[in-house]
């Protein structure tokens, strides 16, 4: 199937004025760092959903829509979870969960 030629200024235009694309980053691979990287990713993923949890208790709390026990057993809650991310962060020795997704930011803010 012949297809017809597209030419035009417009499109010229803009092929003259896109940047080259860069160069991908080399990627990291150590062996024995792996376990590492992976108990981050898997951490940061926990606390992100931490955070979304807590955020939505506290729209829950407000909005009333919760008794006093179950307030008290969801901060419980959410405090353990804090503490258990911050044991097993220690037990890997990982200082920061944040994980830079470039154009998009960081997970954790």
């Amino acid at each position: 199937m012949n297809r017809p030629e597209i030419t035009s200024k417009f499109l010229d235009d803009f092929a003259n004025n896109l940047e080259p694309v860069k160069k991908p980053t080399k990627v990291k691979v150590d062996p024995e760092g792996v376990e590492q990287g992976l108990v981050k990713l898997v951490l940061a993923l926990v606390e992100l959903i931490r955070q979304l949890l807590e955020k939505q208790a506290i729209r829950r709390i407000e909005g009333g829509t919760l008794t006093d026990e179950e307030i008290e057993r969801l901060g419980t809650t959410l405090m353990k979870l804090e503490e258990k991310i911050i044991e097993l962060k220690e037990y890997f020795e990982i200082e920061e969960l944040n994980i830079d997704l470039g154009p998009l930011g960081n997970l954790l803010d």
